[in-house]
């Protein structure tokens, strides 16, 4: 058996991060057992949680049998031969709500924000056509999101592609920001260089609290720039500012649904605009 720190093997009995299912080949006194591990080796474990015997399959912890299993599949993955039942149900159940839930959210999105977002992506249209560029930002998922604005903008399918920046792409210039000023201001300091009037401004938060969003748009409100918000629940801080052009507030407290219920509004905001940029 290996010492601890002489382990060469891929996958082990004693170091693996994961349970792992052995045959038992023969139970000694002590409560422990010799497990067939493979190419006709032998390792040692303890049977001590479990009622093992020559020929059972075990599931293995660090040196631990922590169950017997007929089926090692099964025991790891009772979905692959239909074993979790009720816990699938469940699941489904839940699928189904949550998909339920998100298109009642965006239903009542559309309701209460189409006249909004037409004048949003008209505006917009305006500025890009004088010559505007757009830039994005956000935290954690919004970054994922506010890279997915630019891209549709910058590199639409169809359409009239538009200068786009998402400003959470720049790692070098995140971390130089973060480490030297602060990360409240990576946005902002960011659109005080970039930015110019006529440009456009779109940051994403789904509470709307996001201290570097909030900095971001007072800097691009001084630029000149068209300033859009996307925020969920009650609209948070960016609610309460005076410099946002326009704010769309997803009306849920869950931040899977606000992101899923965003998504679909800045597609709409790209469709209008596009049709706005070419009528025709």
């Amino acid at each position: 058996m290996n010492r601890p720190g002489e382990c060469s093997a891929d996958v082990c009995v004693t170091c693996a991060d994961e349970a792992l299912p052995y045959v038992v080949v023969s139970v000694g006194e002590g409560m422990l057992a010799q497990v067939d591990v493979g190419g006709g080796a032998l390792e040692e474990i303890s049977v001590a949680l479990v009622d093992a015997a020559p020929g059972d399959t075990v599931l293995v912890h660090a040196k631990e049998a922590i169950a017997v299993v007929s089926d090692p599949l099964g025991g790891l993955y009772p979905f692959l031969n239909g074993g979790a039942g009720p816990a699938l149900e469940d699941v489904g159940r839940s699928t189904a709500e949550k998909a339920a839930e998100i298109v009642r959210l965006r239903a009542r999105v559309a309701e209460e924000s189409a006249r909004a977002l037409v004048a949003c992506a008209e505006e917009m249209a305006a500025r890009f056509a004088a010559g505007g560029r757009l830039f994005t930002f956000g935290n954690g998922g919004s970054s994922t999101d506010a890279q997915e604005v630019a891209t549709v903008f910058l590199h639409p399918h169809r359409g009239v592609p538009v200068p786009a920046l998402c400003l959470t792409g720049d790692s070098a210039v995140l971390t130089a920001l973060s480490n030297d000023v602060g990360f409240d201001v990576v946005f902002a300091r960011q659109l005080a260089a970039l930015g110019r009037p006529g440009d456009v401004a779109l940051g994403l938060s789904t509470s709307g609290g996001s201290a570097n969003v909030v900095q971001a748009f007072e800097t691009a409100a001084r630029q000149g720039m068209l300033t859009v918000g996307l925020a969920g629940d009650k609209g948070g801080r960016l609610a309460e500012l005076d410099v946002l052009d326009h704010l769309f507030v997803i009306p849920s407290s869950s931040v899977h649904r606000i992101q899923e219920a965003q998504t679909t509004v800045y597609h709409v905001l790209w469709e209008l605009t596009q049709h706005a940029l070419d009528p025709g």
